[in-house]
Order: C-alpha cells, then sequence, then structure tokens
C-alpha cells in the first residue's frame, strides 16, 4: 500500500470513531494536535534557516534553559487546543499554571503536553517530538488546576508526534495505537502503522549509562542484566527513544538515582502519556516500584523515574530494582 493511497487522519477517525459516544468530539482534539504540529514541522525544518535556534534566555518553571523553538512549539499548541471547541485546560510543561479555555459543555477534555520533547536535541538536528495526554473533563464545576489532577489509567487517549526524517503521528485509544505519516506535498498524515503492537523479541535497551554511577546497587544490577542481554541504542530523545522501541522492541529507563530520588521526567506531560501508549500496544510502564498509570499526583509538574517497554523485560527489570 502506497502512501498515497493510505487513508488520511481525518478519515480514518471519521470511519474508526464514527457513533463511539466516549469519543465524540475527541478528533477535534487530535486534530488540533495534527494541526499544530505541522506547524512546528515546518519551524524544526527551517529552524537555523530561521534564526529559532538557540535559548531565549529564560528559566521555565522546571529550571531548564528556554529554547526559542520550545516557546514556539508550546504558543503553537496552547493556540490550536484553545480554538478546537473541545478543549477546557491545557497544562504544560513550559508553563507553571494550566490554561483555563472554557468550561462549557462542549469542552469536554483535558490535555498535558511536553510541547517539544528532546529540546537540548535541536541545535544538532537530532529526532525530537511532542507528547500529549487527553483526559476528559468530569462534573459541571469550575475547571482549575486541581481538575487537571488525574492518574494516568484515566487518560481517554494519547498522541506523541516526532520529527525526524519523516513526521510520524501517534495516537493511542483504548486497545489501539495506530501511526501516521506527514506526505509533505499534500500536508495530510496518512495512516501507515495500523494496529501497532510492541513485537515480542526485544533487542533493545535505552538508558544513560553515563548515569550508571549514581544508580543504587538493584539499579545497577537490573542495567548490567540488560546490558549482557540485549543491544543499547540511545538517542537521549524521549519520544524518539521511546518511537524506535515501540516499532523495533526494546525498553527504555531513566530510573531514580542518587540525584534525583524522584526521578527526571514529567509524569503528567511524559511519562502518562507514552506509558498509556505502551499499554495499549501491549507494553508496560512503571517507575520500578509501582505502575506509572495508577499514580495519583500530587502537582501538576510531579517528576517521576520512568522504565517503559516490552512487558516482559519492563516487569524483569522492576523486579530487580525493587527486590520484588
Amino acid at each position: 500500500m502506497t502512501l498515497g493511497h493510505c487513508p488520511t487522519l481525518k478519515e480514518f477517525l471519521t470511519t474508526s470513531w464514527s457513533g463511539n459516544g466516549q469519543l465524540t468530539g475527541l478528533d477535534a482534539v487530535v486534530i488540533a494536535i495534527a494541526n499544530g504540529s505541522r506547524q512546528v514541522q515546518e519551524h524544526v525544518q527551517s529552524a537555523a534557516l530561521g534564526d529559532v535556534l538557540g535559548s531565549t534566555g529564560e528559566t521555565n518553571v522546571q529550571g531548564e534553559i528556554v529554547q526559542r523553538l520550545d516557546e514556539i512549539s508550546s504558543n503553537t499548541f496552547v493556540q490550536v487546543l484553545s480554538d478546537s471547541g473541545s478543549v477546557a485546560a491545557i497544562g504544560c510543561e513550559e508553563i507553571e499554571k494550566p490554561v483555563i479555555v472554557d468550561n462549557f459543555e462542549d469542552h469536554s477534555y483535558m490535555v498535558l503536553m511536553d510541547p517539544l520533547d528532546g529540546s537540548s536535541n535541536i541545535d544538532v538536528a537530532v529526532s525530537i517530538g511532542s507528547i500529549f495526554g487527553i483526559w476528559r473533563k468530569t462534573g459541571d464545576g469550575e475547571v482549575t488546576e486541581d481538575s487537571l489532577l488525574r492518574p494516568g489509567n484515566e487518560q481517554v487517549a494519547a498522541v506523541y508526534v516526532v520529527y525526524g526524517s519523516s513526521t510520524v503521528f501517534v495516537v493511542a485509544t483504548n486497545s489501539a495505537v495506530s501511526g501516521f505519516t506527514l506526505d509533505s506535498k499534500s500536508g495530510d498524515f496518512s495512516l501507515t502503522h495500523p494496529d501497532i503492537r510492541i513485537p515480542e523479541e526485544c533487542p533493545y535497551y535505552s538508558t544513560n549509562e553515563g548515569n550508571f554511577k549514581s544508580l543504587d546497587d538493584a539499579t545497577q544490577q537490573a542495567v548490567l542484566n540488560l546490558r549482557n542481554a540485549h543491544s543499547q541504542r540511545y538517542v537521549g530523545s524521549l519520544v524518539a527513544d521511546f518511537h524506535r522501541n515501540l516499532l523495533k522492541g526494546g525498553i527504555f529507563l531513566y530510573p531514580a538515582d542518587k540525584n534525583r530520588q524522584e526521578g527526571r521526567l514529567r509524569l503528567m506531560y511524559e511519562a502518562n502519556p507514552l506509558g498509556f501508549v505502551a499499554e495499549q500496544a501491549g507494553g508496560a510502564a512503571s517507575t520500578g516500584y509501582r505502575r506509572i498509570m495508577d499514580i495519583m499526583p500530587e502537582k501538576l509538574h510531579q517528576r517521576t523515574p520512568l522504565i517503559l517497554g516490552n512487558k516482559d523485560v519492563v516487569e524483569q527489570t522492576v523486579s530487580i530494582i525493587s527486590g520484588g
């Protein structure tokens, strides 16, 4: 099947989600994310020529230097999601407080996002991406920051985008994960990866070996076991490493260490959405001690350790780390 004969994202949503009352209005959210990702992709592709490489000189709520493309991506996705007519609130890694859009009944979804994951790789042309978790708004009361503090197991969908040699858009709902590739000529995302499932074989492990000495003994042993059984593939961009492992088989680890007992990655913007995708594709996601999706968040920018990928290998690794 050639790209020109693949259903577009819009066609896929129309045919696959039609009649599903639980997904009413969700197509507008996903289409908005797709529209925003096209804009971000254009900025990424022309970053150097457009003079948007480098930092803004500011520091975000995470204590990280803000890259120019971080700011552009954040503003882009906040705008398209606000204009979608289906989003009540947006939580963003780059913004301290959530953006409250509207509380009308038809604004029935809340989106938490990392608008540009892997931004430290921007200046060296390494694959980067965007990550989105989508929850349905509950209740009829006013939407506040506390409304967004929901566990990952209540997500109705998750989306991530990879900006690399091609631009790939992956959307997951309950037990269904589908991938679409941007056709630069038409501007459409077309279905290229239907019914994604993590392969049974796990050839790869992905972790920053530079952190090895700061890990506790049990986690070091878990990494050594992976080192002896699998080939290392590590980009250093979470969404790129996860995407490869999702399609090829693999496990990604950013465990807790002596310097970061609470973990490094963001629960609401990275771990929950990718954990949702992993589980719907037959994989698993853990902190090393508990299922990611069962964590009840205490704050919007909460950090967590993250281990996700092939279910059996994740479970083996977690068993070593937790002593179970």
